[in-house]
């Protein structure tokens, strides 16, 4: 079957703790995690899997990496989406984001954080992950030509890219 929706969930790269006295949200990412955010989307590149639609929490280590994988990916970055829905939420409502996305899109890739994004991919794979990595990816293709149908019944495949492959 054709995949007719592709959804890629990226966690942020690691960040930062060095400064107590930055806010949560304004952690910036460490050398590491912007190494292996390139990493990352160098691998999405050479698949060919670059999204129609990026959309990230304002976080700025989210931000941040999704800026990294735009300019790997060559997505315009005037079109990169800033959504609160995925900075301290729940799955439930990034799912409902998710569910609510026009049909003319096909792939999006979302970038946000833990354990929402374990959690939301956990709600579609048969097997389990116990954690998706930071910067980790995965690619959800679903047979359906609607969002709101996405679920397990109808994902096609899937595909892990996490750093150092890490599990």
């Amino acid at each position: 079957m054709k995949h007719l929706k592709v959804l890629h969930v990226v966690r942020h790269a690691k960040s930062s703790w060095d400064n107590n006295d930055v806010a949560d949200i304004d952690r910036p990412l460490k050398s590491k995690g912007i190494r292996n955010a390139y990493d990352i989307a160098r691998r999405l590149k050479l698949g060919e899997l670059a999204p129609q639609r990026i959309i990230s929490s304002p976080a700025n280590r989210a931000l941040h990496t999704a800026i990294i994988f735009a300019r790997v990916l060559e997505y315009p970055l005037p079109e990169l989406e800033i959504n609160n829905i995925l900075y301290d939420t729940s799955t439930e409502r990034v799912l409902e984001m998710i569910r609510g996305l026009d049909d003319a899109c096909k792939s999006v890739m979302i970038f946000g954080h833990n354990p929402v994004c374990t959690d939301l991919v956990n709600l579609f794979i048969k097997s389990p992950v116990d954690n998706v990595p930071t910067s980790g990816s995965v690619t959800l293709q679903f047979g359906v030509s609607n969002w709101k149908e996405i679920d397990r019944s109808n994902l096609d495949r899937q595909l892990f890219s996490f750093p150092n492959g890490e599990e």
